[in-house]
């Protein structure tokens, strides 16, 4: 969602730390995530824009333009709306601890800097852009810092939450750890 937001900033060609630009462009933006037989789609204003948000002008905008209080508001917001009923699962470095600290359940998910950029460097790969790996594990740790240093809503960990290193996980391993955590969960509920 915080991707979809800064494509439109770029795409205005409104500099990602220009917070009154920003905000002023916040009440007519739509963010929706939507189920597809390709998997979640994210839609922007109407558009799908999954494939767009995950370009490297994106990613190096995006901890400038999702630390701002009026995106991570506009932001939050949605995100609850889609939560008010329960039963969903979202992902975010802020989900736990300020969108819905009361979640049944929370995970925090961690990789060594070397495994996330390798496996940024593939998924790249894959629409056709090479890009150093050294290059993207210093663009990884740039975005770690500036993320857990905001002021709005940082990175950190919920005290609650289950901690699961995926550096050597495939995301089979991740899946079915995760699974197995809602199952037993769900048990001990049933039980008690």
């Amino acid at each position: 969602m915080y991707r979809a937001v800064t494509l439109k900033v770029l795409r205005a060609g409104i500099a990602p730390e220009n917070d009154t630009a920003i905000a002023a462009l916040l009440p007519g933006t739509h963010v929706q995530l939507k189920q597809s037989e390709q998997g979640l789609r994210v839609v922007l204003d109407g558009e799908d824009v999954s494939e767009a948000i995950r370009t490297p002008a994106v990613t190096r905008a995006v901890s400038a333009v999702s630390s701002q209080r009026a995106v991570r508001e506009a932001m939050v917001r949605e995100q609850r709306l889609m939560g008010k009923d329960g039963g969903i699962v979202l992902e975010g470095r802020d989900i736990g601890t300020v969108v819905f600290p009361d979640a049944d359940l929370k995970f925090f998910m961690v990789a060594g800097i070397r495994a996330r950029a390798q496996r940024r460097q593939e998924e790249l790969a894959a629409r056709g852009e090479q890009i150093h790996l050294e290059h993207l594990e210093n663009e990884i740790a740039e975005r770690d810092s500036r993320d857990a240093s905001r002021t709005e809503s940082p990175l950190r960990r919920a005290d609650d939450a289950i901690d699961i290193d995926t550096s050597d996980m495939t995301i089979e391993e991740q899946v079915a750890f995760v699974v197995r955590m809602v199952e037993e969960r769900r048990a001990q509920g049933e039980g008690g």
